[in-house]
């Protein structure tokens, strides 16, 4: 393999016996000059294909146990979701971390208001996130805060989209928090957000939520149910309609009768907890 550029001294650019480029990780693997053969592959720790050069830059201020422990949560969260990530994950989830660490040390602590709808939406992720805290102190000695497992986790479910951009992400839980609001103002209830029938009315939430940003809904049968729903029901289809006006008004999307049907009846299981 040819060294051609340092972004560290564990760290370069290289390429490998077909050309292509890839960051290299391994001890001393930056210090010598530059260009030169690397032909003692044990040297190399990790390779990662496919970076954007823009997140090769930003790796050469990260201290090398951030690095390593990020790699390793991102190993992991590949794994364990069973799909590639994007490839710009580990030093994206470094730098993250590592201002984290930054923030930790000045006594500077975030809070992270989206925390139960992401556990709740992201279960894996949140998981994830929390095994996170542990793989990064067994590489820094240092423990984040329990809150910094949802921000890891809300890496984890950005990379496990095709695009980079988190905007969607944030959104949907933003929705999340606002349709809760909702509801119990309209219900005059606080929201269990620990049973699982919030779990399982957040999850609805989630996809129904995806399917009026992509501008797709169920079929519209005329759902039959929804009369007689209604008329036994009168504040569970004031609730509904108050999110579905709350869903029309701001973000401009529709919803036909059989969503709405679907989101009374989880609406009505989430009140009876």
């Amino acid at each position: 393999m040819r060294i051609i550029k340092k972004i560290n001294n564990n760290a370069a650019l290289g390429l490998d016996g077909s050309g292509t480029e890839v960051v290299v990780l391994g001890k001393g693997i930056g210090f010598a000059d530059m260009p030169y053969e690397l032909t003692d592959y044990s040297k190399i720790q990790r390779t990662f294909y496919d970076m954007d050069p823009r997140y090769v830059q930003m790796a050469a201020g990260i201290p090398d146990a951030v690095l390593e422990a990020s790699a390793d949560i991102a190993e992991q969260a590949e794994m364990e979701l069973e799909c590639e990530l994007n490839p710009n994950l580990p030093f994206t989830l470094a730098d993250h971390l590592n201002f984290a660490l930054e923030r930790l040390r000045s006594g500077t602590v975030l809070t992270t208001p989206l925390s139960y709808d992401v556990r709740h939406l992201y279960p894996k992720e949140a998981e994830l996130g929390r095994q996170a805290l542990d793989i990064l102190e067994a590489y820094t000695g240092t423990r984040l805060p329990d809150s910094e497992a949802i921000s890891v986790a809300l890496h984890l479910i950005n990379a496990e989209s095709e695009s980079e951009d988190i905007h969607s992400t944030l959104l949907a839980l933003k929705i999340t928090e606002e349709v809760n609001a909702i509801i119990e103002k309209e219900l005059k209830i606080r929201l269990d957000k620990d049973s699982f029938q919030y779990s399982r009315f957040a999850m609805h939430l989630r996809y129904l939520i995806q399917r009026l940003m992509s501008g797709q809904q169920v079929d519209d049968q005329g759902v039959s149910l929804l009369g007689q729903i209604r008329r036994e029901y009168p504040e569970i289809y004031v609730c509904a309609k108050a999110v579905v006006e709350y869903f029309a008004s701001t973000w401009n999307w529709q919803c036909n009768d059989e969503e709405l049907l679907y989101l009374m009846l989880h609406i009505y299981r989430v009140q009876q907890k």
